[in-house]
């Protein structure tokens, strides 16, 4: 199993003045840099108000308490129980969860290393608990048969249950049942290395670097390091040997990735699968692939792309290949254009007549500085960390009628003193949930835009609501010395894509904690996010949105002297901003097309044994990407989203086709329409994962989801934004 009215309200006319920020704004656009003193002489609360987290060793309390409970819950089920049992089984994954998602949140974001490492104890304690579910027999000839009587409760909750369980292999005899298990852990710990593998920088011997360009690298002794492709360096030859150099092939990641494909499809087969979604890099890589494969094999599958998919909206992995012929065959033509024009530039700055995978990136970023023909951080001031949260909430207020209201924090509740708490609240239902803001970067906090989800919200025996808590991570700088921080284009949208994570867990209102959120099929979940995104650079919004994102004057002393200042963004700035962010959608989709089916491939019934991970990568690039292999180059050794997305990389094109296809029926002609707003919270959010995908979407969007037609939806949205850029900067 994986048991793991408005405070502010802004009219429409995009014209309207602010003269001072709101309450929300205030707060986010001041970083809170020490708890206050009369903190010291409260009774202190616990981190997320749990009494027993006041210190660390809470932990062991509350891992006690969840295996106690979960030895009642399973006796409950296993014995005569007397209500559904779906019911115990979200009681359990409820009991679990609230100590392994929280522990997890803490094991990695908590500053104090005691905390750190007791979270990392509870989580370890929990999984064993977790793992010896996973084959209980008892336990699931319970669910089964109560699924068979019909007394389950919730069919399609039920249903995901066992599912969980015979992805274990629970349902087979002793023998390949344990083979399951020793995949898994062989699975787990080789992907594991792998992705540490998978970033880090390569050295070598200088004399093999040529002269001419070893100024662009760091010296280590006798050898030049290579921490990465170097995309965007002027210098074409550099980038060339970044290229070459950082994705040589590395035998050790290639076994640890191939072990691992094999061992899942192995698990996929013995599981009853067709397949699942290949050892130093090499290596690592070859082991995982086998480890993937064999496991596929012994559950059932064909392979391991079938067990991943089996519960997504694509719903099989034929779908999934027919969704990514259809969107390549739409591509071609138009990434091509990207290409050509691409090439001209290149050809201009250095009279070469070949485009190669290391110049895209940098003439991308080229043209678009040159189409803005402003710097990249003149675009800050206008993006003031409150002025952007007050433009989302002013968008909350809209749409659904909730707002969100900084609330002051409890001493003991925050693991750093400058993590902000928000309050959900709707209108007239009320509380919703939290939302910690934990923005900003500290020493040893992960470079990575992140949710959490803390607790999942579940409907109590009592008929209260159990509300969600989540963590809302980013690493900003700034916000120092009174002043706000100013966010780059990419932190705003990078802000907007997690919000829209964290207000699908506060929106949705399932009954069970188990498809609560965002704990629903992966290519589902990315939906609100990306949908988010497009009111982030629609022009509409935008506009309306000018009033929020003023000037603040570089160098301003404090927020304070800055707010008689502000001026809004000028329009053309802003119009040139909104379409830069689509300069070359059609070749980055493609390349993103690429990146799915190599997963894909990787994961299939026919993917090639014996290690030959870069013989499908060559064969794969030709079908499915403009532009030519490397030699000598293993690039698959560098992906580390084949561990963590194993056959569901497709999931990010699946969810943009959804939302723009949600976008252009419900809120392109109005986008602040609260009957769309309410529309899109009952039909899709409140849901999380309870209902199956396919159904959710057929009776919210009013047809099929196909997937030629969620093909066709990307292209179509390809060519709004390229008359779009068109439009704009009057390029053809």
């Amino acid at each position: 199993m994986k048991l793991l009215k408005p405070l502010w309200v802004v009219g429409r006319r995009p014209g309207r003045a602010v003269s001072t920020w709101s309450p929300l704004a205030t707060a986010f656009n001041t970083r809170p840099s020490t708890q206050p003193l009369f903190n010291n002489f409260k009774e202190r609360t616990g981190l997320f108000c749990k009494p027993e987290l006041v210190s660390f060793e809470g932990f062991y309390a509350l891992k006690e308490q969840a295996v106690e409970a979960t030895d009642r819950l399973i006796e409950e089920a296993t014995n005569n129980p007397t209500r559904p049992m779906v019911e115990i089984f979200d009681e359990l994954s409820d009991t679990l969860c609230q100590v392994a998602d929280l522990a997890e949140f803490v094991r990695i974001a908590h500053p104090q290393s005691h905390f750190a490492s007791a979270a990392e104890d509870a989580c370890i304690s929990v999984s064993g608990v977790v793992e010896k579910l996973n084959t209980d027999r008892a336990l699931y000839e319970a669910l089964r048969d109560s699924v068979k009587k019909g007394t389950s409760g919730d069919k399609h909750l039920a249903e995901l249950f066992l599912f969980d369980f015979e992805q274990s292999g629970i349902q087979l005899d002793a023998g390949p049942r344990n083979r399951v298990v020793a995949l898994n852990d062989l699975i787990l710990q080789t992907g594991q290395r792998f992705m540490a593998g998978a970033s880090k920088s390569r050295k070598v011997p200088r004399d093999i670097v040529p002269q001419n360009v070893r100024q662009f690298f760091s010296t280590e002794g006798d050898s030049i390091v290579v921490s990465g492709v170097y995309a965007e360096c002027a210098e074409a030859a550099a980038r060339e040997a970044a290229y070459r150099l950082y994705l040589a092939p590395d035998r050790h990641q290639h076994e640890l990735l191939t072990t691992t494909l094999e061992a899942r499809k192995e698990m996929a087969g013995i599981c009853g699968f067709r397949s699942y979604a290949d050892r130093h890099q090499h290596e690592l890589l070859t082991t995982t692939l086998e480890a993937r494969r064999e496991m596929a094999g012994i559950c059932g599958f064909r392979s391991y792309a079938d067990r991943a998919i089996k519960a997504s909206t694509m719903e099989t992995a034929s779908n999934v290949r027919q969704f990514l012929d259809t969107l390549s065959h739409n591509l071609h033509d138009r990434a091509q254009v990207d290409f050509d024009q691409m090439l001209a530039m290149k050809r201009t700055e250095s009279h070469q007549d070949s485009l190669q995978c290391w110049d895209t990136p940098y003439f991308t970023h080229k043209a678009k500085t040159q189409l803005l023909n402003v710097a990249n951080s003149d675009f800050s001031p206008y993006f003031s960390l409150g002025g952007c949260m007050e433009g989302l909430n002013m968008l909350c207020q809209e749409l659904y009628g909730i707002s969100l209201k900084p609330e002051e924090m409890m001493a003991g509740e925050s693991w750093s003193p400058d993590v902000y708490k928000l309050a959900v609240v709707h209108h007239t239902e009320g509380s919703l949930g939290h939302i910690y803001c934990d923005l900003y970067a500290r020493a040893g906090k992960p470079h990575q835009d992140c949710h959490f989800t803390v607790r999942g919200g579940r409907r109590l025996p009592d008929g209260t609501y159990q509300n969600p808590i989540v963590v809302v991570m980013l690493s900003l700088s700034g916000g120092h010395r009174g002043g706000p921080a100013l966010l780059s284009a990419g932190a705003v949208d990078n802000l907007f894509h997690e919000m829209g994570h964290a207000l699908h867990s506060m929106l949705g209102r399932p009954a069970h904690q188990h498809v609560s959120g965002t704990r629903c099929a992966t290519d589902l979940a990315e939906v609100p996010s990306v949908l988010l995104e497009h009111f982030a650079t629609s022009p509409q919004f935008k506009v309306l949105l000018i009033m929020f994102r003023r000037a603040i004057p570089k160098g301003g002393p404090s927020l304070r002297a800055a707010l008689p200042n502000r001026e809004p963004m000028p329009e053309d700035m802003l119009q040139r901003f909104c379409a830069s962010k689509h300069l070359f959608g059609a070749s980055e989709m493609q390349l993103q097309v690429f990146y799915s089916a190599l997963d894909q491939h990787y994961h299939s019934e026919n993917a090639s044994s014996g290690g030959r991970t870069t013989d499908v990568l060559k064969q794969v690039q030709k079908q499915y990407y403009g532009l030519p292999y490397v030699e000598n180059t293993a690039w698959q050794h560098r992906f580390s989203h084949l561990i963590g997305y194993g056959a569901k990389y497709y999931s990010y094109l699946i969810s943009r086709a959804i939302a723009w296809s949600i976008w252009k029926k419900h809120f392109e002609a109005d986008p602040l329409s609260r009957a769309a707003g309410e529309g899109l919270r009952r039909g899709v959010l409140r849901h999380g994962g309870a209902v199956p995908p396919q159904v959710l979407l057929r009776d919210y969007l009013d047809t099929e989801i196909t997937p030629d037609k969620l093909a066709n939806a990307l292209a179509e949205e390809l060519d709004y934004h390229r008359d779009y850029l068109q439009a704009v900067f009057k390029i053809r």
